[in-house]
């Protein structure tokens, strides 16, 4: 009976330890959950940079196109006054 009973515990504890290595322990899924927070937060950063740089490029943007508005309503202020003065080079007789 005895025989018995420690081939029945040897069977049970070589089962439970073959069931257990196929676990992860919580030191090794904390350890692999710590590398990929990592890597997270690097893109996360990354991430935090590029917006960063899309805002400035936007806000450069819009200046360079409020700039070229302003210079085109300056354009269109002088064309008459251009064209008038042309108009009077044109008629005026030549001298000679």
């Amino acid at each position: 009976m005895e025989k018995t009973r420690i081939a029945f515990l040897v069977v049970a504890l070589g089962g439970a330890g073959l069931s257990l290595s196929g676990c992860a322990t919580e030191d090794y899924v904390d350890k692999h959950i710590a590398v990929v927070n990592q890597r997270i937060d690097g893109v996360e950063a990354r991430v935090g940079q590029v917006e960063a740089s899309a805002t400035q490029a936007n806000q450069a943007a819009q200046a360079a196109m409020t700039s070229a508005q302003q210079a085109n309503q300056r354009l269109d202020q002088l064309t008459p006054r251009v064209d008038s003065l042309e108009q009077r080079l044109a008629a005026k007789k030549p001298r000679g």
